[in-house]
């Protein structure tokens, strides 16, 4: 990933890649990438020691697959000052790297290469709107698939995977293909009964499709699968696509820094709209919102979603 301008690239990562852990191979496959460190104090420290590195521009891409805003709003808040000081004119804050749409898109090529049977869609927990937000993409995964049944499933949350997998067998499902909705493994402890279905070589950021075999997912040969079995989908994207993705947010973030804007100010409203909804009640007087409303035009280049589902 060579950003057609150079620049150093830091990666913010929140709960779809726990706290950046799940990025540590993209920093050490790709020489642009500087760092990956979770949004507040550690991502700071992260981009003051890019500055201080060399003289290229510093480019902060907010790892979120679409279900993540607060990781913009507080990659934003952390850099504010540093875009003040010793930032000035060398620090951007990208477009998010995907939104909910994009991992609809991702999830449905994933679920392409599954037997036929039940999807689990899998994920670390977060907060109540963020897991809410899970189970109504699964439904569109379902809505425009092949699979019958698209069950969501939460590391550390309710339910977790191995409560999801038994919900997929409780419905009649043979075969349960777990498939992340993160930038980590489909599963993260083990479970009975589980089958690789990744192939070999494939890396954090990867997935590839299942080996040849039966409708119900079992290879040629091999005796069919019990009602139990669990079948790891493998990673969601390959490092490849990752990469393709954050080089474009870079260089249309790079874009607009060329013309003074930083995307800061924009990444501070993210979280606008997300979460409990709250009045000021009757006759309150109502705060000043610095975000756009219907009708105004933010002056402010964003950078378009792709067009093309890379995986």
């Amino acid at each position: 990933m060579t950003p057609p301008q150079s620049a150093t690239v830091v990666l913010a990562g929140g709960h779809e890649s726990d706290g950046g852990r799940d990025l540590a191979p993209l920093v050490a496959a790709d020489p642009a990438v500087h760092a990956a460190a979770p949004a507040g104090r550690p991502l700071a420290e992260a981009v003051r020691r890019a500055l201080a590195a060399d003289d290229r521009p510093v480019c902060v891409v907010p790892m979120t697959l679409g279900r993540d805003p607060r990781l913009v709003a507080d990659s934003a808040r952390a850099l504010r000052w540093l875009a003040a000081g010793e930032g000035r004119g060398r620090l951007a804050l990208a477009a998010p790297f995907g939104a909910a749409e994009h991992l609809i898109g991702w999830l449905r090529a994933a679920a392409r290469t599954a037997p036929d049977g039940a999807l689990l869609v899998t994920a670390p927990t977060a907060g109540p709107f963020e897991d809410a937000e899970l189970f109504r993409i699964a439904r569109l995964v379902r809505q425009y698939g092949r699979h019958r049944w698209v069950e969501v499933a939460f590391e550390g949350g309710d339910p977790d995977p191995a409560e999801g997998a038994e919900r997929c067998r409780l419905l009649g499902a043979r075969e349960v293909t777990a498939v992340p909705a993160s930038f980590g493994p489909a599963l993260r402890a083990a479970l009975p009964g589980v089958r690789d279905g990744a192939r070999d070589g494939a890396g954090v950021g990867s997935r590839d499709g299942a080996g040849k075999g039966s409708r119900d997912g079992t290879r040629d040969g091999e005796p069919a699968v019990a009602p139990a079995g669990i079948r790891d989908g493998g990673p969601l994207l390959r490092p490849s696509a990752i990469a393709g993705v954050i080089a474009a947010r870079t260089a249309a973030a790079l874009h607009t820094l060329g013309h003074g804007e930083d995307g800061i100010r924009a990444g501070l409203d993210a979280e606008h709209g997300h979460g409990y909804p709250h009045s000021h009640g009757p006759g309150a007087a109502h705060h000043p919102h610095s975000h756009p409303h219907p009708g105004q035009h933010p002056h402010r280049h964003h950078p378009h979603a792709p067009a093309h589902t890379p995986h």
